[in-house]
């Protein structure tokens, strides 16, 4: 075996505890724990940590590489944030691409648009081919008139169920698409090959590795909303070594098919499982967004009488399916951005608990953009973990123009009520939602604790973002946002007894960080020198 010293750093030992203390690992098992003045062990390999920190390896419990990977390889619009930087990145890929059919990418944010959504004739001039951009939240589509007229799509198209074609005060389709409206263009985009996806997932593998994340959950696998079922690739990765994380993949809920589809799912949950890869969870939608009116709210939208969103699922529906998956040994990782949905989501656990008990399938809730007040000691009592998307509760552009003022003065003050759910009991994880917002964890440990934005994010701009904490009392403890990102977050992905600690027998799962992350103020610009799964160096910054 080949034994690896890391000495001179921090140590992260969980739950807040950090000491300047050695480790052993020999192999791919951490082998111990070597306190401060205590004789070091001789190794093969010495790696001096520079006055920085070693933790184990970060989970993130929702997250969407495939989809990152192929944004990264079409017209990538994330590096930016302004409406004339866009357009030039189009106009520069359709000129390097003048024998694509169709140019595809996504990443923009509405903020930067007048009236919060782009429109078809922001494109028109770029080119004359159909343009189809997802969101950063992939939750809509912004497309140009030629895709418009390719898909058919005019004033007489009807909304589909679940989605919404965004329309002039004419009637005519702007170029803006939302939820389940996607799909009547999405078909124009050429399926990529396999030898594209597996270059796409693995694409995706080097940034997560680069920030520190050794393992993830894919939270769409199949063939869903988001795009290309990205199973195949995975299988393919797995099978000739080029998958270095560790995986667990949320099967997507296609919300079209009834309980027939269980038997579906069980099946891939086997095949992955005979590839070396854990498909032990279901991905349910339950609704969309605030800002494009598609979260399902108790309370009608401020300011638009009768608007509550879109429930994508009937309450008696998700219940059903809930208490079948449960039976079927399955998690449940809800889509919940609502505080209708999060009521929802929280039912349908309580009715399969009453049916059959609690079974320990460690049932998820991600997103929680709001928590009706009656419902936050909820999550500790059904023994539901809240998996949080820590960067986005701050004060930026999109949250202060286009979201606060739909939700109201009394809606604004539980706006990712993290610290209500915390002190209720309830376990926090944490996922990145990427690409909808950055994969660095660090960043998003940050602004769990500060409530605020960070002066490296391109993306967190406007006035106060990085000064004016959003509801600082619903800040979590250093140790707790840490944690959401390891052990916690190894736990809602079946590995805790494995990753997410520095402990000895544990798999040498390891990140070292350029900084001592004692201070949260050290943590935007921290950066990843090195990643290791199973003792096998996998990233190695520049």
């Amino acid at each position: 075996m080949h034994a690896t010293l890391f000495t001179n750093g921090q140590l992260y030992l969980g739950r807040g505890v950090f000491a300047h203390a050695s480790l052993l690992v020999d192999g791919d098992r951490i082998l111990r724990v070597i306190a401060e003045g205590d004789e070091l062990p001789a190794a093969e390999e010495l790696v001096d940590l520079e006055g920085g920190t070693l933790l184990p390896g970060f989970h993130d419990a929702h997250v969407h590489p495939l989809l990152a990977g192929i944004q990264a390889l079409g017209i990538d619009l994330k590096p930016v944030h302004d409406r004339g930087e866009y357009l030039a990145l189009i106009a520069a890929h359709a000129e390097a691409n003048p024998n694509a059919d169709v140019l595809t990418g996504g990443g923009w944010f509405g903020d930067v648009f007048a009236d919060g959504f782009p429109t078809a004739a922001d494109l028109d001039g770029i080119d004359d081919r159909p343009v189809i951009l997802h969101s950063h939240d992939a939750h809509g589509l912004w497309v140009n008139t030629a895709a418009l007229r390719a898909a058919g799509i005019d004033e007489t198209t009807p909304d589909p169920d679940g989605g919404r074609i965004v329309r002039d005060e004419s009637g005519r389709p702007t170029g803006m698409l939302l939820e389940s409206a996607v799909a009547l263009v999405e078909h124009l985009i050429p399926v990529p090959d396999s030898t594209c996806l597996e270059s796409a997932l693995e694409t995706a593998q080097r940034e997560l590795h680069s920030v520190g994340v050794t393992t993830w959950q894919d939270a769409a696998v199949g063939e869903s909303d988001l795009g290309p079922d990205p199973l195949p690739a995975y299988l393919s990765l797995a099978g000739d070594g080029r998958l270095t994380a560790r995986v667990v993949l949320a099967q997507w809920w296609d919300r079209a098919r009834g309980l027939e589809q269980l038997a579906d799912l069980e099946q891939v949950r086997a095949s992955a499982a005979a590839a070396g890869l854990d498909a032990g969870t279901v991905k349910v939608m339950i609704d969309g967004m605030v800002e494009n009116h598609t979260a399902s709210m108790l309370e009608p939208f401020a300011g638009h009488p009768g608007d509550v969103g879109i429930a994508f699922l009937s309450p008696e529906t998700l219940i059903e399916l809930t208490t079948a998956l449960d039976a079927a040994g399955f998690q449940v990782h809800f889509h919940a951005v609502g505080d209708a949905a999060a009521r929802h989501a929280l039912d349908a656990v309580e009715a399969a608990i009453r049916h059959h008990g609690l079974r320990g399938n460690r049932h998820h809730v991600a997103h929680l953009d709001l928590i009706d007040v009656s419902d936050v000691s909820r999550f500790a009592e059904l023994e539901v973990a809240a998996n949080v998307t820590a960067l986005w509760a701050r004060r930026d552009e999109e949250i202060v123009h286009r979201k606060l003022p739909l939700l109201g003065a009394e809606r604004e003050q539980r706006h990712f009520p993290f610290g209500d759910l915390h002190r209720a009991g309830a376990r926090i994880v944490g996922g990145s939602d990427w690409p909808v917002t950055t994969p660095n964890p660090l960043w998003s440990i940050s602004t769990a604790v500060t409530r605020r934005g960070l002066a490296e994010d391109p993306h967190a701009i406007g006035a106060g973002v990085l000064d004016d904490p959003l509801l600082p009392e619903q800040s979590l403890p250093l140790g707790v946002a840490l944690d959401a990102y390891l052990a916690d977050a190894a736990w809602v992905n079946r590995l805790e007894t494995e990753t997410g600690r520095l402990e000895a027998g544990c798999l040498a799962d390891l990140v070292w960080v350029d900084a001592d992350l004692r201070e949260v103020g050290t943590y935007g610009s921290a950066r990843v020198r090195r990643t290791y799964v199973g003792g096998e160096l996998v990233y190695q910054a520049p």
